[in-house]
Parts: C-alpha cells; structure tokens; sequence
C-alpha cells in the first residue's frame, strides 16, 4: 500500500499494455467495485483485464491533496464506509482498517434563545438520554428512538446476512421478519413512519435524514425511494454503522488494487473504452489510450460504469430524459482549528461524528419543496464530518483538520444555473455558522496562493470528474436488496442480482441490485455470477 503519507493514485500496479488479446473477463471501470470484482477473478484463476479511463484507479473512493501547500489528504468524493461487509474485507485479507467514530451524532440547536445539542453517543451512554431529556423534556423521545433502532436492528439482522449470498426472494425475507416491521419499512413512506414514531422536529429530522443522502425524494414519495436510503444506509453488518477507512478512501481502494494485481489481474489506466460488443458468449472491448485504439476478446464483460453510460458504450444514442440526477452538494474544508460552537459543547466531540444541520424534519419537507420547485433552499440541509479527529494519519505535517459537508436536496437541475452554485455554499456555510461563536471562514486555512482552503463539487462537477450520469453517487436509484416475488433467478447473473439484457455481460457497480455505497457487494456479487457460470 502506499505510504499513509502519500497521495493515493492507486496506479502504481498498472500495466501500460494487455499481456493477449483475449482473457475470461474484461472489466469496464476501476472503481472499488470494479477492483473487487477483479481480486476475486483473479483469484480464481481466470484472465482478468480491468480498464479504467482515469490516470489512477479508485473512482470515487480516493484520497487527493486537494490544497496547494499542504499535504493533507482528503477522502474527495465519497467519504465513509458503511455497508462493506466484514466476511468480503476478511475473504479478500485486505489491508485495511475501519475507525469507529466516538460519536455517531451531534445536532445543534436553538430555541427560545437557548443553544443546546442533541449528543447520540458512541457506544451509548448517560449523555445520550439527558440530551434527549434536555431537548425534549421528558424521557420519551429517547425511549421512541430507543424502539425505532432496535425494530431496525431487526430487519437488518435478516436482510444483512443476504447480501453476499444469491437474491432471496420478497416473500421469503419477509416470512422471516414482523408482518408489521415489514410493512412499516417496506410499504409505507419513511415519512409516515417517523411522524408516527417521534413527536419532537428535531429527532424526527435526524431519524429521516438517512433515507436522503444522495437521494432526492419527499418523505412521502410514494416510490420509495427515500425507504430504500434508508435501508441501505442502516444495514451494513447489521448495525449500519459508518466508519472511517484510516489512510483516507484510497486506503479502501489502495487495498483491492493490492489484492487484485497480486492475484494476477492485469490494470490498464488512461483505458478510455469507446465499445463494448457482445452476444451472450463472446464479447470485444475496445479502448483509447490517448495515442491509438486497441481491443480484447473476453468471455465475460463487467460493467463498473453507470447503466446509462453502459448503453452508450453498447452502442445507442444518449437518451437524456433516463439520465439520472444526482442530488448533493460536496464541501471540502481545510481548517487551521475546529470552530467553537455556541452551545459550548467541546467541538473534538460535536465534530466526531455526523453533525446535523437545517435537517429538522418541517425543514427536510421544506427545503425539498424549494429544490423540486427550481429554487436553492433557503436553509440548506447537510452534514458535517470531521475525518481528522478519527484519523491523523490523513493530515501529512498539516497541524489542523479536514471537514467535509454533504448537501441533501440539492439536484442536479438546481445547478444548470451556474450562480446557484455560490448561493447554494453561501448558504450552506450559513447553515453551519448560525451554531457556531465565531465563522467558520475565520477557521479555514490558507493555501499556498493564499486562498482559503475551500472547494465545492456539485453533481455536475462529480459527473465532470468521474463520468458519473448527472453526478448521481448510485448511478441510479437504488433497488431493494432482495428480489421481487416474480423475479425470474434461472441463470447466475439473474440469480446475483447482476444481470443484462445480454447473457455475457454483467453489473459490477453501483447500478447492480445491492451495489450502492462503499460495499464491494456489486463487485463480489458479479464475480460470483462469473465463476458459477464456468
């Protein structure tokens, strides 16, 4: 792996041509996906190629110095583990370490001139209810989010196990769960759920928040969509918590590139492929690489890029209105010093965790009514995250620390007027600093150019950067873990939650059935299907 000191380009492995010119699976995209996908293969004794368009693997899951002067590395785009399973992490001897954060969540506010936090501790203690106790007034919210959790730890217990196993069908998850839990979590919008949950606006914001990020939906979407966040972002390992990967995100690709070349899968990077040609048993892949076009017969195709992308390359003609449309808007922060926040808690504690801004819930259905009628949202939903206080090791000689604020219901749309960018980071800047003694400007550091130390990603600046489809960090939304009752599962690839309309060809990204966040899940699942296919 590469120096905890170093910037993560997770290319060094990379060949600079194919060794044949045909192999059992080409795979298309070197994300944390794609990689997995490849360790396994690999592993298994199949010619693997994997083709990324960037200089360096990793995709989305990377560490960068993004500051002129100083070497602090931040996680850029994506930023925390959550749903990766520990058996695909113990399986692949990856080296990695994932850092529980002592304090899941910290949630500032305001009433009646007083100033106060609402403190969920990890693990949990005292100061968890008499934070509860001091927002509310009484024990009883606290015994509600105590309820709510524990009938979640229910589902996931059942439904994490699955994920790295063939799709169960609807009906037999749901045999196995509380009629009742099922339906609440399943068929009912997350919205209903937390108004008949929780009274206080301020936990029923937290609670739902989760079914938000990257998602942009009202609480009462019939579609869903917002139950499925939920899900994906409360399962993981059962207790879907988040950690951080120590060394930053490209530690967790870092590790996979490692596995994978050590394994004998070859890497291509500046691989742009322009085809992908297949029948259902053979298949040619044909890349750029910046001088010539080249191409590789394979047995197998895996797609780690986009559905929609993945057509293009299939050879249709880009259909806009199937375009997805991310919905977040990402701030990176150098900091000389933590700010000091106006309820007086200490801010190695608020910062450690997830910190909850503008997302109490009469503001989440309010700044959404906003976005989805073309308007930047006056108070701008969003989290903050302090990587630092959990992992010096990302920081270089760099003396402070790395925020970074992720933006909810703000779509893709929003952006096609480009002064909304700089009202959409004033005014999540805003947001934070009305709980803060002294601005968060005044904290940031200077770069070598003597710029603060500050960038904003839209989801046109994601889909600039990684050819993500609208900037949408699920290429799609996401699906349920599990298969609708009559799901055809007759081949492998159907049977993996992996498949296309051609037989050869197979989801490995975040677009597969079970492949959103930081998981693996779409890279293994896929290279399962290969190998039960041979």
């Amino acid at each position: 792996m590469p120096s905890p000191n170093s910037d993560s380009t997770t290319s060094a492995a990379s060949a600079t041509s194919p060794s044949r010119s045909s192999y059992d699976v080409v795979i298309v995209g070197g994300g944390h996906n794609g990689l997995t996908a490849a360790a396994y293969l690999a592993r298994a004794g199949l010619s693997t190629l994997l083709l990324e368009r960037l200089p360096a693997t990793g995709g989305a899951a990377v560490s960068k110095v993004a500051f002129k002067g100083h070497d602090a590395r931040l996680s850029r785009y994506s930023y925390l583990v959550s749903l990766m399973p520990k058996e695909l992490v113990t399986d692949l001897g990856l080296s990695l370490e994932l850092a529980s954060r002592t304090t899941a969540s910290y949630t500032p506010w305001s009433r009646d001139g007083v100033a106060g936090g609402l403190l969920a501790e990890r693990p949990e203690g005292p100061q968890t209810r008499d934070s509860f106790r001091e927002l509310t007034g009484s024990d009883d919210e606290y015994a509600a989010w105590q309820r709510f959790y524990g009938d979640v730890e229910k589902l996931a217990a059942v439904v994490s196990p699955t994920l790295l196993k063939p799709l169960e069908k609807e009906s037999d998850l749901a045999a196995r769960v509380d009629a009742d839990l099922w339906r609440e979590f399943t068929r009912e919008p997350l919205g209903a759920s937390v108004e008949r949950r929780f009274r206080d606006d301020t936990v029923r914001g937290i609670v739902a928040t989760d079914g938000l990020i990257g998602t942009f939906a009202d609480l009462h979407d019939p579609s869903l969509a917002q139950n499925r966040c939920f899900l994906y972002h409360l399962i993981g390992n059962g207790d879907g918590e988040w950690r951080v990967p120590i060394g930053g995100m490209g530690a967790v690709t870092d590790a996979l590139l490692d596995v994978a070349v050590d394994a004998g899968a070859e890497i291509l990077t500046g691989a742009g492929v322009s085809r992908i040609d297949a029948d259902g048993s053979a298949a040619e892949v044909t890349w750029h690489d910046g001088s010539a076009h080249h191409s590789v017969s394979a047995r197998h195709v895996l797609s780690n890029v986009a559905p929609w992308v993945l057509r293009i390359l299939l050879g249709e003609e880009p259909d806009d209105g199937t375009k997805p449309v991310g919905a977040q808007l990402k701030i990176n922060f150098l900091l000389d010093r933590l700010p000091a926040l106006r309820s007086g808690a200490d801010p190695e504690v608020a910062f450690a965790g997830t910190l909850h801004l503008s997302e109490d819930y009469s503001q989440l259905q309010r700044s959404y009514a906003e976005a989805a009628a073309g308007r930047v949202p006056t108070e701008m939903p969003g989290e903050v995250y302090c990587h630092s206080l959990s992992d010096r090791s990302i920081m270089g000689s760099f003396p402070g620390h790395t925020l970074t604020y992720f933006g909810l219901h703000a779509p893709a749309t929003l952006f096609e007027e480009p002064s909304n960018k700089d009202l959409a980071v004033a005014r999540a800047l805003a947001s934070l600093n009305q709980h803060l003694a002294e601005p968060i400007e005044d904290c940031l550091a200077k770069d070598a150019d003597g710029k603060p130390c500050i960038e904003a990603k839209t989801p046109q600046d994601v889909e600039a950067d990684l050819a993500m489809p609208g900037g949408h960090i699920f290429h799609g939304d996401l699906a349920w873990p599990w298969a609708p009752n009559r799901s055809l599962l007759e081949t492998p690839a159907q049977q993996w939650g992996v498949a296309t309309d051609i037989d050869n060809l197979y989801l490995c990204g975040s677009g597969a059935r079970r492949g959103g966040a930081v998981s693996g899940l779409g890279g293994h699942n896929a290279a399962q299907a290969v190998l039960a296919s041979h």
